[in-house]
């Protein structure tokens, strides 16, 4: 569990009540104990719905770990909302929290669903607390493989405790970048990632996007390139990325924001050198 002597309360612009890192992680911890974890390798069919068509999944775990985590959250911290995967497919009109005033949880109770449903332990548990449109803090929580990411804005990242730090590729080398996988690309966007398809760069499809960004967070993988920008699959990771000292930039060469309206693709790298690089090809192929 992370120490609060070093993260203590996040701070919210003046509210009445701050939450501890602690606190937040511990309710984590707890949605995916109850909720997730019971059910993993265990779903019945009738327990996986398809939503949007045959790739994108939604199960009994998803929504039930959603409402746990909005009541757990919110408890947390009176007066924020939650902006919950789910919840927005339920109502698109929740998405719109992003631009008020109140704090607001952004919530992906399981990520990377097609993974959990395929008995993988490649998913994980995002949350991001985010004011203004402005990130704060973000927990990263892959309860299958036991890892927890925590990043808090301007006071950097751990992983499992360990201060976390991204690094730079060695001079040369060939970098490695997990981009959106081809299921969910329309032929524009097709083409605009073929740009990373060149000598030099080993491009491949993601998988879970936070766990994808906690690669390019303690340096296993050098860069992401997403071409879509739902809060829930970002806002944890880019804070995490960022904190661990990497960078991100969207194609116009402005940092991605959680409100929209940005510039796709966009990437995260583990430094400066190497996120202007992925840019520069996304650039190519557009």
């Amino acid at each position: 569990m992370i120490d609060d002597s070093v993260y203590g309360t996040v701070p919210l612009r003046g509210t009445a009540h701050e939450p501890r890192v602690s606190a937040v992680e511990e309710a984590v911890r707890a949605a995916a104990a109850a909720e997730i974890m019971p059910r993993f390798r265990q779903l019945a069919a009738h327990e996986i719905v398809e939503k949007s068509g045959p790739h994108d999944l939604v199960t009994i775990a998803d929504r039930r770990a959603e409402e746990h985590l909005t009541a757990a959250l919110t408890a947390l911290l009176p007066g924020s909302v939650v902006v919950g995967e789910e919840a927005v497919h339920a109502d698109p009109a929740v998405y719109g929290a992003l631009r008020g005033d109140a704090p607001v949880w952004i919530v992906d109770p399981v990520d990377g669903t097609r993974q959990f449903v395929r008995g993988e332990p490649g998913f994980c548990t995002l949350v991001a607390l985010a004011q203004g449109g402005e990130v704060l803090a973000s927990w990263t929580y892959a309860a299958a493989l036991d890892l927890m990411a925590v990043a808090v804005r301007g006071r950097g990242a751990t992983l499992n405790g360990a201060p976390l730090r991204s690094g730079a590729p060695a001079p040369g080398a060939v970098l490695a970048v997990a981009m959106s996988h081809p299921d969910y690309t329309t032929d524009e966007q097709k083409r605009a990632l073929l740009g990373l398809r060149t000598e030099g760069i080993d491009a491949r499809a993601c998988g879970s996007a936070g766990l994808e960004y906690l690669a390019v967070a303690r340096g296993a993988l050098d860069a992401v390139a997403f071409n879509w920008e739902l809060a829930w699959d970002h806002a944890a990771g880019l804070l995490l990325v960022t904190e661990a000292g990497g960078v991100q930039t969207t194609l116009s060469g402005k940092p991605y924001r959680i409100t929209g309206d940005n510039a796709l693709p966009f990437t995260a790298a583990r430094d400066a050198a190497t996120a202007r690089r992925v840019r520069e090809r996304l650039l190519t192929g557009a």
